[in-house]
């Protein structure tokens, strides 16, 4: 079960975009058309079954390109904290419409005044119906040392996401974030981009958007 919670972030992860400087293109030559480990997918960027070549890993299973970033992420999280764990990697797009039915439906009984349409717009700010979340190319997935979203001390938050880029991860959904992404902030969702374009974004405080908007111009 997600629950959504407004405990603090770390500070490091709430900057504003002030320092969205620089040409990307310059730095990272790449045609993020064709570039698999930048594949948009989002509300305005729906993609049917990917069917990604699956490895399991622990419990999750991901793209297999990518086995080893994660296992090595994985392995830098936990000596952050011992208690980190994987929650969820891949999914289909059948497995996400259902999660995604369930959390309007418990949101609906949580708030019985509420139309679905209410329930689905609340819905939406941190969970996206099927062929629309980015838990279906394999590339993306969740870890923390709870359960619960962004419930995890804001310390270790904040070390996992620094480390992140080291395995070409970024953290999806920072909290400065939502205005590009439309997704609230998350502690635990974190995105393989590759090595190079992990670093770039992270250090110029980018979400993936705005990353592929600079590389598009």
């Amino acid at each position: 079960m997600v629950q959504i919670s407004n405990s603090t972030v770390p500070s490091s992860l709430s900057s504003d975009t002030s320092n969205n400087s620089g040409d990307a293109q310059s730095v990272l030559q790449t045609d993020s058309k064709s570039d698999w480990q930048l594949v948009l997918v989002n509300l305005n960027n729906k993609k049917s079954e990917m069917n990604p070549k699956l490895v399991n890993i622990g419990n999750i299973q991901m793209d297999a390109r990518i086995q080893k970033n994660v296992e090595d992420f994985f392995t830098a999280a936990k000596a952050v904290d011992p208690k980190v764990h994987l929650i969820s990697g891949y999914r289909s797009v059948e497995y996400q419409s259902h999660l995604f039915s369930s959390y309007v439906q418990q949101t609906m009984t949580e708030n019985p005044s509420w139309t679905e349409a209410q329930a689905t717009s609340e819905v939406m700010t941190y969970s996206q119906p099927s062929e629309s979340s980015e838990h279906e190319t394999g590339l993306a997935m969740d870890m923390s040392t709870v359960d619960s979203l962004n419930q995890e001390d804001p310390n270790v938050a904040s070390q996992i996401a620094a480390i992140a880029p080291r395995y070409g991860f970024i953290l999806r959904f920072p909290t400065w974030g939502q205005k590009s992404t439309g997704i609230e902030y998350e502690d635990w969702h974190f995105r393989y981009v590759g090595e190079a374009n992990a670093k770039y974004i992270t250090d110029n405080h980018l979400t993936l958007e705005e990353f592929l908007d600079k590389l598009s111009k």
